[in-house]
């Protein structure tokens, strides 16, 4: 059993997670989301040792989340299951079967909904350089933000007009429809972002973060494996002593986003998942079927090509 309280002098707790978390790949983003609930956990017992707790603290913690929080089942889902990793991982501890904590009151939320004119007058504002062309491939493609921000260059099938999603929800994969009309536009944006990956390549500088799907050593060094989206800096990301050109932040996007909704005069609070939406309800508004539209968002959990007669709402 790991001693992580300090008077024991052992290893800290947060780096044991840590480690945990690198050693079976899991994601940068999902690091940084368990470790900050273990500490939250922490701080709400009083930084007791959670070698003395177990299911009734977690329940408490998961009530106090829904109750006083108004959290979401996904946050409350998402918290067991840093909670979950914690004592599987790092304790060896698997924990009893949990109750349900009580429920808070539900709110509410109104869709927002564009047109498809409104969503016409805000891509032209934000243009199909840069953010403007995630916020076009969030539309004519129906990828969520996070999606569209890990594609790499492989992923992009230009002859067969089709995106390959490899980092989707659940870590499933998917295909869904690229917009024929973007084409010209993701050219360019590759020849200026081949220019970008061989000087980071000739300053030793171009490896990138690497699923499991490839053991090839040196394969984060190479070109299809690369960021489309790329921050202008680079980062120490995800571990310590790798200099990594990060993809483009979600914030980046988002302000994007909310720019162009200004300039285009647009008096909605539309987010980058809006654009998702309106991809299927603009495809099922033109006569596509259900079915169709639930496999190019991923929601019917299968790996399967768009019809090839279907075409991007953006196309329409």
């Amino acid at each position: 059993m790991l001693d992580i309280t300090p008077a024991g002098g052992g290893p800290q707790l947060l780096d044991h997670v840590r480690t945990q978390l690198r050693a079976k790949r899991y994601s940068a983003r999902t690091e940084e989301s368990y470790l900050d609930w273990v500490r939250r956990y922490l701080q709400f017992h009083g930084h007791r040792n959670p070698c003395d707790m177990g299911a009734p603290e977690i329940e408490a913690f998961l009530t106090h989340l829904v109750v006083d929080r108004s959290a979401a089942q996904t946050t409350r889902n998402q918290a067991l299951s840093a909670l979950v990793f914690l004592y599987r991982h790092v304790y060896a501890r698997e924990l009893p079967t949990l109750r349900q904590p009580a429920r808070a009151k539900k709110t509410r939320y109104v869709t927002v909904t564009l047109t498809r004119e409104q969503v016409r007058a805000l891509l032209d504002k934000a243009g199909v350089e840069g953010d403007g062309l995630v916020l076009h491939l969030l539309y004519g493609a129906g990828l969520r933000l996070a999606e569209a921000l890990r594609l790499r260059v492989g992923d992009l099938q230009l002859p067969s007009h089709e995106i390959v999603v490899r980092d989707g929800r659940g870590q499933r994969e998917r295909v869904t429809v690229l917009p024929r009309s973007l084409v010209p536009a993701l050219q360019a944006h590759l020849e200026r972002r081949r220019v970008q990956y061989e000087a980071d390549l000739a300053t030793g500088v171009a490896d990138v973060w690497m699923p499991d799907v490839s053991a090839d050593p040196g394969a984060a060094t190479q070109w299809n494996w690369q960021y489309l989206f790329v921050a202008d800096t680079y980062s120490l990301e995800p571990s310590p002593d790798a200099i990594r050109r990060h993809h483009l932040s979600e914030k980046c996007v988002e302000r994007s986003l909310a720019r162009a909704l200004a300039a285009a005069h647009i008096a909605k609070s539309a987010s980058s998942l809006t654009l998702r939406q309106c991809f299927a309800s603009h495809l099922l508004e033109s006569g596509c079927d259900m079915a169709s539209v639930q496999r190019l968002l991923g929601q019917d959990g299968g790996a399967v090509a768009a019809p090839s007669d279907l075409r991007s709402p953006l196309d329409a």
